[in-house]
């Protein structure tokens, strides 16, 4: 991990461009070391690799080129930057597709120079923290182990996962919101003969009623206004694997017998075709309601619940399971210290305590939540009850929703603004901070639409969450159609 002062290794054979760069970047809190030759630099990498490198493309002895090759070889993590001249630059494409991080072009702005620098160094960290997260994540077991927990509840689950993986049947696993019924239905198919072939994920009550056909079967070219090429739906795209139906008791009524078609019959039509198309898929659905209740109301199908059900997995909410709450917390805290890059490493006993008395209505996805927050905003190694207390009352109002990335605080009114703050009409301080946090959202949302024309992928990578996840806060904020707030896509 990069240090508070990074080291960058300036290679070049001219004296004047060497003390140049080393003033540059000795402004710039760097520790600088210099290197007037391609043997120079490799015998100083060699002793104490640098975090990123500097070098000049055209050098007498071992050139710029040959020197990248070796830094690769010595270092394959460490970004190397290349200098060139204007006629340079093909050469300095060629040394991008060896291993490069980036070229600048002589005469060079020190701003834009410092800049790539930052940037290179960044990407770099960015990827290191990726590579640490997945050692966590593919533990022996992988999804397996991360259900795993001292709870006989937890276990029993764990041997229901074992025992259905490498059936075909049918899954229907329940469960409240936050219980990591997405998880069970990934160790299911990681269990399963298929572990090698797709596995994925549809959230069937975020797609529009009239697009539930075409997401799960796909479409023709030329099928309806707008479609311009021929789509895979999600049971062509999970062929030879596992297709993971979450919340599947928000599916619309006029798609159910289709879907039910689809899963006895093996195989699709998709929208404007003649013809069926085989596939081999197995079904894992999910769903927070109660399932033979809306059987009874007529609001989903019965000969669809009992094909869906095949063999049923319930998970039990976190509060019917205390003994896992310790475990889990330290694994969260874990992650988000790595991930983050924080020092909270450890919950007092009295911190621990509170996890324990909490009810948690937002079950394992809130806790995880606050201790990526606790983490997140730790100023010592310890967290301890004092810090979670307003971490709790701040979550509980977004326990069962995936959070967006964290927006800072902000003015919600002024001129030109559609949104203005709300009235806070007195109420508890859980009630004020719901409020507080729900207004920043809901500005935060309209300003990343506005920025990408109102283009929700580009906003969703904007507010660095999942469409998903966005198209359930319009939703929830009333803005799927507010078409003033924002503009059309």
């Amino acid at each position: 991990m990069i240090g508070s002062r990074p080291k960058i290794l300036v290679v070049d054979d001219t004296a004047a461009n060497l003390s140049l760069l080393q003033a540059i970047f000795e402004n710039q809190e760097f520790s600088v070391g210099l290197a007037s030759s391609g043997e120079e630099a490799l015998s100083k990498a060699a002793d104490n690799v640098p975090d990123i490198a500097l070098l000049d493309l055209r050098m007498p002895g071992i050139g710029g080129m040959e020197t990248l090759s070796r830094f690769k070889k010595l270092a394959t993590e460490m970004p190397v930057i290349m200098l060139t001249s204007h006629g340079e630059v093909a050469e300095a494409v060629e040394a991008i597709k060896r291993g490069a991080e980036d070229f600048l072009i002589r005469p060079i702005q020190s701003d834009r120079l410092v800049l790539t620098v930052k940037r290179a160094l960044e990407r770099r960290e960015l990827k290191t923290q990726v590579q640490n997260l997945r050692r966590l994540v593919d533990r022996p077991q992988g999804y397996l182990a991360r259900l795993m927990a001292p709870s006989p509840r937890m276990l029993e689950v764990v041997d229901l996962i074992r025992q259905v993986a490498d059936s075909n049947f049918t899954v229907l696993i329940s469960g409240e919101t936050g219980t990591g019924k997405e998880l069970a239905a990934r160790a299911i198919h990681q269990e399963s003969m298929r572990a090698e072939q797709p596995f994925i994920a549809i959230d069937s009550g975020a797609i529009p009623d009239a697009l539930v056909e075409s997401e799960l079967f796909g479409y023709e070219k030329g099928a309806f206004s707008g479609a311009e090429r021929r789509k895979e739906g999600h049971f062509q795209m999970a062929n030879a694997g596992t297709l993971f139906l979450d919340e599947v008791s928000n599916l619309p009524t006029p798609s159910q017998p289709k879907l039910l078609r689809a899963i006895q019959e093996r195989q699709v039509r998709p929208v404007g075709s003649s013809r069926a198309t085989p596939v081999d898929v197995r079904i894992v659905a999910a769903t927070n309601e109660n399932m033979l209740d809306r059987v009874e109301k007529g609001q989903f199908r019965q000969d669809l619940y009992y094909r869906l059900a095949e063999f049923v997995i319930s998970l039990p909410a976190l509060r019917e399971r205390r003994e896992d709450i310790e475990p889990l917390a330290r694994l969260f805290l874990e992650e988000a210290s790595v991930e983050l890059k924080r020092r909270a490493s450890v919950i007092t006993p009295a911190g621990m305590n509170r996890l324990q008395t909490y009810s948690w209505p937002g079950n394992v996805r809130q806790l995880r939540n606050l201790m990526r927050r606790a983490a997140l905003q730790a100023q010592a190694v310890e967290i301890d009850a004092r810090d979670l207390e307003p971490l709790l009352e701040a979550t509980v109002s977004a326990a069962n929703l995936e959070p967006l990335a964290p927006v800072a605080a902000a003015p919600l009114s002024g001129a030109g603004d559609t949104l203005t703050t709300p009235a806070f009409n007195g109420g508890s301080l859980k009630d004020i901070a719901r409020q507080a946090i729900e207004a920043a959202e809901k500005q935060a949302i309209v300003e990343a639409l506005r920025a990408t024309g109102g283009n929700k992928q580009k906003a969703a990578q904007r507010l660095k969450t999942d469409y998903k996840t966005l198209f359930l806060k319009l939703k929830r904020y009333g803005l799927s159609n507010n078409r003033q707030a924002i503009p059309s896509q």
